[in-house]
């Protein structure tokens, strides 16, 4: 493990001992020091949950199969997804000298790899940030453990479909019938083909807003299209890891999308055109130039990864010609 690592590591060893020593495990607002943002943190209580859709599913695909038992522990999820504005923080960077106020360490901040501005004018406060790849969404997770001492990255697929679920093992959150779905999410029928601001719809029942459409969301996950074939039963925080950079799983569906896409269990993933008309060579790191419904949303675990697992939730970058 490099100094940097290492460094981030022992800041939030440090930070989430003394979080859990005098607190509990509540939703949250994160302040980003130095600026006039913060976030908030839903915590999702962790236990066994049926991953997937049955075959009875209307609309269903074959790569949401089998069904399986999968065990999560404890974990925060953001109540919304990533703005615009707060990811801009990360990219302009004017106040990374300015850290958190329980770290009485340093930490190598100006390591972590800045993106680059992006292709689009999209920029508009409160709404999600999208035609971003998932390595940079990755980043801005490293970069805001740095800033905060509490270590961020984003969902497993897992993780993504027990929080979208709140409880339900219908094809929705708040059921079965897709009817009900304009009252909790921007889909195609009434986005008027365009992204909206987070928070407008109803919530799911653990209070997180924009599970169903909006943008559509990056999980950690490689994407395998004959779906969880090869997953164990019972599996404790299973993420599928991969080398390759396409495809990678999304999730949740967007403002682009069908009522079919929107499902708990519906599955998308990332393709080559994302980037058709990148005119870089290799092409950029940090943008989709034609993936205009991409976001993604961030977790926190309760309990933090060993040392050796740190660096493995956050993603490598991938050449691209």
């Amino acid at each position: 493990m490099d100094k940097f690592l290492l460094l981030i590591f022992i800041s939030i060893l440090f930070s989430q001992i003394e979080t859990f020593d005098r607190s509990e495990f509540v939703k949250y607002d994160e302040s980003l020091i130095g600026t006039d943002f913060s976030f908030t943190m839903t915590p999702v209580d962790g236990s066994k949950f049926k991953m997937g859709s049955p075959e009875s599913e209307r609309r269903r695909r074959t790569d949401e199969g089998p069904i399986h038992t999968v065990i999560l522990s404890d974990y925060w999820i953001s109540t919304l997804e990533i703005s615009w504005d707060l990811y801009e923080t990360f990219l302009l960077r004017n106040q990374d000298s300015i850290l958190a106020n329980n770290q009485s360490y340093i930490i190598d901040i100006d390591a972590i790899s800045g993106a680059t501005m992006p292709y689009v004018n999209y920029n508009q406060p409160g709404y999600p940030v999208i035609n971003i790849t998932q390595y940079a969404a990755s980043q801005f997770c490293k970069w805001l453990t740095a800033k905060t001492g509490h270590y961020y990255r984003l969902p497993t697929e897992a993780e993504w479909e027990y929080a979208c679920r709140a409880g339900s093992e219908k094809a929705y959150s708040f059921g079965k019938a897709s009817k009900s779905i304009k009252s909790f999410a921007w889909y195609k029928n009434n986005s008027e083909g365009k992204l909206h601001k987070g928070g407008l719809k109803k919530p799911n029942a653990l209070g997180i807003y924009d599970m169903h459409g909006n943008a559509a969301e990056w999980v950690i996950d490689h994407y395998n299209p004959q779906g969880y074939s090869n997953a164990d039963n019972e599996q404790v925080n299973p993420v599928q890891f991969g080398e390759k950079l396409y495809p990678r799983v999304v999730r949740g569906g967007s403002f682009k999308d069908g009522p079919a896409r929107l499902r708990s269990a519906a599955r998308g993933y990332s393709k080559e055109l994302w980037k058709r008309r990148d005119p870089q060579s290799p092409k950029s790191l940090w943008w989709h130039t034609d993936a205009i419904h991409i976001g993604f949303r961030i977790v926190r675990p309760r309990i933090i990864p060993n040392k050796n697992d740190l660096e493995k939730y956050w993603i490598k970058p991938i050449k691209e010609y």
